[in-house]
């Protein structure tokens, strides 16, 4: 049975259903204390089960694209089902982000928490081995929501490289303001060059005198969707700073943590007339996306970081975010 379910702490307010692990409304204050939702989304599960956007989901098994949809693991050839040109992207036409996960546990309480629990089988969308999947959403603190990701191989190495995909506007999901009047930072010096299909070229590239330097904090003036390599500076939490988004109208701010090596920055740039809740329309800049992840088709690129799980380890990827005002 799909559902939906709120985790509360306060007037902080993170609602999320079990079809895709969707988060489908984040609601904080401003700086004048006024609520607001700023995940784009929709009214009701209905419209999330043809959804093309990805709004709030969490995709996999391969988050992002693979070249040619097809890899080779160990001498043996996978081909997968292609869903963007000759490509796959975010884990095929039916991916993660759209099947019913199981509901393993909700807790309330001071530190409210769901954990969803996924099995994906040996050949589905053409990936090998069976995978037990689980992710946690949990409200940390005040104002701060985590989201733990694991993944276990049950019988082959398959790749995995789990992301969330909601999009984010500070000054709420129906504003009239789109994401080009915030402000954001990105803590990474690199980013991996695309070809004119977005497969990387296998290029690991600085940004320094590009229009991809976000490492001083400047507003978003185009269309951005391009993975950043993320600068390795960990906390003893195994963590690094990947992002601080503001948005000065509301003076939200947004910062976001995690483990993972890099962050695909997608600024809504293919959202058109998209028809959202309470009776917003999306349009281009609506909202954007900060994606930690692996690197894009890493299974079919030896110079990247290895996305490949072996039976006997565990696929760990860890988010957190931290909402504030200015």
């Amino acid at each position: 049975m799909v559902g939906i379910y709120e985790l509360k702490k306060g007037d902080f307010s993170v609602k999320v259903t079990n079809w895709g692990a969707t988060i489908i409304s984040v609601i904080v204050p401003d700086a004048r204390g006024n609520l607001d939702d700023i995940v784009l989304g929709y009214d009701g599960i209905g419209p999330y089960i043809n959804d093309t956007t990805y709004f709030g989901a969490l995709v996999g098994r391969v988050a992002n694209r693979i070249s040619g949809s097809r890899f080779t693991i160990n001498g043996t050839a996978y081909r997968l089902y292609p869903n963007d040109g000759r490509n796959s992207i975010h884990g095929g036409h039916r991916g993660f982000s759209k099947v019913i996960w199981t509901v393993k546990e909700k807790v309330d309480g001071e530190y409210p928490y769901i954990t969803l629990c996924l099995h994906s089988f040996d050949g589905e969308q053409g990936f090998p081995g069976d995978l037990d999947v689980f992710v946690t959403y949990r409200v940390e603190a005040n104002y701060t929501l985590s989201v733990s990701m694991q993944a276990m191989p049950l019988n082959k190495p398959t790749p995995v490289n789990l992301a969330q995909h909601s999009y984010w506007n500070l000054n709420g999901h129906n504003s009239t303001t789109t994401i080009l009047s915030h402000i954001i930072q990105i803590f990474a010096s690199h980013i991996t060059p695309v070809d004119e299909t977005l497969i990387p070229t296998g290029e690991i590239a600085p940004i320094t005198n590009t229009s991809f330097d976000f490492l001083q904090p400047k507003p978003v003036t185009r269309g951005y969707d391009i993975n950043y390599v993320l600068d390795s500076v960990i906390d003893a939490k195994g963590m690094r700073k990947v992002s601080v988004v503001e948005d000065d109208i509301s003076g939200r701010v947004m910062e976001l943590w995690s483990n993972q090596a890099g962050v695909q920055f997608y600024t809504g740039s293919f959202l058109e007339g998209v028809k959202g809740k309470n009776g917003a329309v999306y349009g281009n800049y609506g909202g954007l996306c900060l994606e930690t992840q692996g690197f894009p088709d890493a299974v079919n690129h030896a110079e990247f970081p290895d996305q490949v799980v072996r039976v006997g380890e565990v696929y760990e990827h860890y988010m957190v975010y931290k909402f504030s005002v200015k």
